[in-house]
């Protein structure tokens, strides 16, 4: 491997961390791994662990999420004639399968974090800390929303999801795309790097090769629009610039637009097919 970038966490602890590329399978790996990688999740407005709306930060991440969520289940809703079984690795507060539970899915779902998990059970979501605490092995969808990339033993881990899954059934991987137009702009400070918690990086290349290693083909590929202004927004403010909110928008529509050419917006949802 060779070194692709030098970024830092941004976030929280300020630590510098090494991008180092894997042209084996085009994706990027950070180096080094903190053995005490929970503590890097533990502060208090890590946001996909809470519903906070106290800064214009949260609120904007609120609203492009509540978008977000009934996207998600139309994705879902178009993969199958009916729904069915779903589980969500990677749960969060659990707002995602509370709506596809509204829309007659069947749902389980999988969060490590301890805080997370009891947000969700505030919501009546009862989710699990792991794969080993679900018992069903045939669930017609698995998705992983901004998951994947935070996997310590990923083929390990793909092949443990891989075999829950149905034949014929469907893996929806949602991750952020290194090879955007603001993953570029933004270099060291591209929010999405979001070092150590970001174990790896993909590029669409990388996505496909890494799971046709597994058995599983590429089924269709969808844009995550607002992520590239979203995330554009935390680039600016991790570069400390003045009218962050205005240049982040920009950028983001520059992205957009951009992708719009090249297929490589700033995150992209891959719906994946055991075959």
């Amino acid at each position: 491997m060779k070194l692709y970038l030098k970024t830092k966490d941004h976030a929280f602890s300020g630590e510098s961390f090494e991008l180092m590329i894997r042209e084996d399978l085009d994706i990027l790996e950070t180096r080094p791994v903190p053995e005490d990688i929970d503590r890097y999740y533990e502060a208090e407005d890590y946001i996909s662990h809470s519903d906070s709306r106290e800064t214009l930060v949260d609120r904007i991440y609120q609203i492009v999420k509540k978008h977000n969520l009934r996207r998600k289940v139309r994705l879902l809703d178009s993969l199958l004639t009916e729904p069915k079984s779903l589980l969500d690795y990677g749960a969060g507060t659990g707002d995602f399968l509370l709506l596809a539970r509204e829309a007659s899915w069947k749902v389980s779902g999988i969060e490590p974090n301890a805080r997370a998990r009891e947000n969700a059970r505030q919501k009546g979501m009862d989710l699990r800390a792991n794969l080993n605490e679900i018992s069903s092995g045939s669930f017609d969808v698995i998705t992983l929303w901004h998951v994947l990339e935070h996997l310590p033993d990923l083929q390990k881990a793909i092949s443990a999801i891989k075999e829950l899954l149905r034949d014929d059934g469907y893996l929806v991987v949602a991750v952020p795309n290194f090879k955007a137009w603001d993953a570029r702009r933004y270099k060291e400070f591209w929010a999405a790097y979001d070092v150590p918690r970001h174990l790896w990086h993909f590029s669409r290349d990388g996505i496909e090769q890494l799971f046709s290693q597994q058995g599983m083909k590429l089924h269709q590929t969808k844009p995550m629009y607002f992520d590239a202004f979203y995330v554009s927004l935390l680039s600016e403010r991790y570069k400390k610039s003045r009218f962050a909110l205005l240049k982040g928008f920009w950028s983001g529509l520059r992205s957009n637009l951009s992708a719009m050419r090249t297929g490589e917006y700033s995150s992209l949802i891959y719906v994946l097919q055991k075959a």
